[in-house]
C-alpha cells in the first residue's frame, strides 16, 4: 500500500479518529438536533391541528351567525307583515267606527229634522185653526161651542192634507 501512497498507520488513525468525532458529533449533535427537530414538527403539527379546528369553529360559528341573521330576517319579515295587519284592521275598525258615528249623526239629524217638521206642522194646524176659526166666527157671525169648533177644524185639516196629498 505504500506504492499506492497510502500509509496504514495513519489510515488506521484517520480511520479511528474519523469513528471517534462521528461518534462524539452524533452524540453531541446529531440526537439533540433530531430531538429538536422532532419536537419542532411535533409543535408545527399541533399548529397546524390548532389552526385546522380554529378554521372549522369559525366556519360552522359563522354558519350559526348567517341561520341567527336569516332567523331575525325571517322574524323581522314576520313582525312587519303582522304590523301591517294590525294596522289594516286598525284602520278598519277605525273606518267602521267613523261610519257607525256619522250614520249616528245622520239618524240623529233626520230625527231632529223630522221633529221640527212635525213641530212645524203642528205650529201651522194651530195658527190655522185660529184663522179657520175667526173666519167661521165672521162668516157665521155668532159663536160655535167649543166641541164644534174642533170637529170643523179637524174636518178642515183633513180635507186640506187629503188635498195636499193629491
Amino acid at each position: 500500500m505504500e506504492a499506492l501512497g497510502i500509509n496504514l498507520p495513519g489510515l488506521i488513525t484517520s480511520i479511528v479518529s474519523f469513528l471517534i468525532l462521528f461518534g462524539i458529533l452524533r452524540a453531541v449533535l446529531y440526537k439533540p438536533m433530531l430531538k429538536m427537530l422532532d419536537n419542532r414538527s411535533a409543535r408545527i403539527k399541533d399548529s397546524l391541528e390548532t389552526a385546522e379546528r380554529t378554521k372549522k369553529d369559525a366556519e360552522r360559528s359563522q354558519e350559526e351567525t348567517q341561520r341567527q341573521i336569516e332567523a331575525a330576517r325571517n322574524e323581522g319579515q314576520s313582525m312587519i307583515v303582522q304590523a301591517k295587519e294590525i294596522a289594516g284592521r286598525v284602520r278598519q275598525e277605525e273606518l267602521a267606527k267613523a261610519r257607525e258615528e256619522i250614520e249616528a249623526e245622520r239618524s240623529r239629524a233626520q230625527a231632529d229634522i223630522q221633529r221640527e217638521r212635525d213641530s212645524a206642522i203642528e205650529e201651522l194646524r194651530r195658527e190655522f185653526s185660529g184663522l179657520a176659526l175667526s173666519a167661521a166666527e165672521r162668516i157665521v157671525e155668532h159663536s160655535l161651542n167649543e166641541s164644534a169648533h174642533k170637529e170643523l177644524i179637524e174636518k178642515v185639516l183633513e180635507e186640506s192634507s187629503s188635498l195636499g196629498s193629491h
